[in-house]
């Protein structure tokens, strides 16, 4: 077994029989040239004389022959990943030379306490688990909303259309598919049954596995394609993370870089590349380690898609580290003869952290480490690393690409600006709307406003508000009943006015010739 491989129940109970079959193989090698050709293999007695306790198989321990009155001692086996593999399982072999048995029960004993760890003080790792659970569990799902509404917006505005904002696109629908992944994951491996259950086996399973008849494979199907899902977004992911870098790094170094002409190159790149190594991962694991399940690297075979990804992981990094010694040598040029460096680093700093998950150089930080053991503070401190960083990438990428990019602030400030004008205009014409007839009709105004020519007088916008005042459209020949005005009688003096003043103040009147309005409540006028 890796010691990087997360052993679930199905990848267990393979291991468990491949080591059945090489004990077997051993077994019948070695029983016949030991005592002769008279003997049985696998379990059966030899002649009583030899005095030996067979070799045999008992579900875990391929044991060898015991010395009569003395206890055999085999290392834990590797293979049963949960066992501590520091110990050692016993047996006991009687005078008479047979395996002892448990008093009271026709079976043999076996010590595997030292094995069996995981039985009895599993208490601590279990609140790991459930704590490394709750942080990515939270962490994808802050980042699937997050990354849902980058994703409206930058839909939703053509202003923010351009090929800048088409990668990131595709990074967040990566993001967004790959949490997505992540859940029917997990809701399909450990549906129906408890989360121990499907992790954990006792001693007794063990050894009553390889004894029960082959699953059906054709249950697993849902399984395998789940599994084979989530490599493929995973792999995505990744890849759209390498072709942001790969175009903010052209953008900077190709004089000529022609946006549109290379967006369709980085769309295949992105989302084809990945399909073809999970595709040759799950051909080659369809037909050479066809387990129950494929939720395990099976050996070597992880190497088909963790090379690819480990591939893009460096040169991303190898990207990042050359784009800021660019941006590092630009702000030295910048403040060439000031003495204020500081600011300098404030700058390269800033600029650093921005670039960091956008280029996901997290990744690089545990990337060469080997998984310990699980109860180990080391292996702790970096899966509590990486399920933080990797959940909220995406709700980073986010904030820092979306939420506080200036164009989109921009955009949605101009929107909102739109949207309450108009709220705001429908809600005045509402308010102040009234029903005016002329002749027979009646038309009924309330009037709460005092407008009076100089300080009072409203400035409204001439575009929007047509000559209006109080309420009443200024009609020809129309004199409202108890207004007095001294400026109400026509001018003796010639007409002479710029037409261009005639919605001065929002009113429909020239300066000279506008009326005095005196309050009045619920006033009619009949025309």
């Amino acid at each position: 077994v890796d010691a990087d491989d997360v052993i679930t129940k199905e990848e267990q109970i393979f291991l468990l029989l491949k080591a059945k079959a090489k004990c077997e193989r051993h077994l019948k090698a070695k029983v016949p040239k030991v005592h002769g050709e008279c003997a049985v293999t696998l379990g059966v007695l030899l002649s009583p004389t030899d005095g030996f306790c067979l070799p045999e198989w008992d579900g875990i321990v391929c044991w060898p022959e015991g010395v009569p009155g003395k206890v055999v001692a085999m290392p834990c086996p590797e293979y049963i990943y949960d066992f501590n593999h520091k110990g050692h399982a016993y047996r006991r072999c009687d005078l008479n030379g047979s395996w002892e048995l448990v008093p009271g029960n026709n079976r043999t004993w076996a010590n595997y306490s030292e094995c069996a760890k995981f039985l009895t003080n599993e208490t601590r790792e279990r609140e790991v688990f459930d704590r490394l659970y709750l942080i990515y569990t939270v962490g994808y799902s802050i980042s699937l909303g997050s990354l849902t509404v980058a994703v409206l917006i930058l839909g939703y505005f053509r202003r923010l259309h351009c090929t800048r904002n088409y990668i990131h696109m595709h990074l967040f629908v990566s993001f967004m598919l790959r949490a997505v992944s992540i859940f029917v994951k997990d809701a399909v491996l450990y549906s129906g049954s408890a989360l121990e259950e499907m992790e954990r086996i006792s001693e007794e399973d063990l050894k009553s596995i390889t004894e029960a008849p082959p699953a059906d494979k054709s249950q697993f199907v849902g399984c395998k394609v789940a599994v084979t899902f989530f490599l493929y977004f995973l792999a995505t992911n990744y890849y759209w993370i390498l072709v942001e870098g790969l175009y903010l790094h052209s953008l900077i170094f190709m004089a000529f870089f022609s946006e549109k002409k290379y967006l369709w190159g980085f769309t295949l790149f992105g989302w084809g590349l990945p399909a073809v190594f999970v595709t040759a991962w799950a051909s080659v694991r369809a037909t050479l380690a066809d387990t129950e399940c494929w939720d395990l690297s099976a050996g070597n075979l992880k190497w088909i898609i963790q090379v690819p990804i480990l591939a893009a992981i460096v040169v991303n990094f190898i990207l990042f580290i050359n784009i800021i010694r660019v941006l590092a040598t630009k702000l030295r040029e910048t403040n060439a003869g000031r003495c204020d460096s500081r600011q300098q680093y404030r700058k390269l700093l800033k600029s650093t952290l921005v670039l960091m998950p956008l280029f996901g150089v997290h990744y690089i930080v545990f990337m060469a480490m080997p998984y310990t053991d699980v109860s180990g503070i080391l292996w702790q401190v970096q899966m509590h690393y990486e399920m933080l960083f990797n959940s909220f990438q995406g709700f980073f990428v986010a904030i820092i690409y979306c939420f506080c990019n200036g164009e989109v602030q921009a955009e949605i400030k101009k929107s909102w600006s739109r949207w309450t004008l108009a709220l705001d205009f429908k809600r005045k014409a509402r308010s102040g709307s009234t029903t005016y007839s002329y002749g027979p009709m009646v038309s009924h105004t309330s009037i709460t406003n005092v407008a009076t020519r100089g300080a009072l007088a409203l400035h409204l916008n001439t575009r929007l508000i047509p000559g209006t005042l109080n309420g009443h459209r200024n009609l020809p020949g129309y004199v409202k009943n108890g207004s007095i005005s001294e400026n109400s009688m026509p001018s003796s003096g010639p007409e002479q006015y710029n037409k261009d003043e005639e919605y001065l103040n929002g009113s429909g009147l020239y300066d000279g010739d506008r009326p005095m309005v005196l309050v009045e409540e619920e006033r009619e006028t009949v025309m």
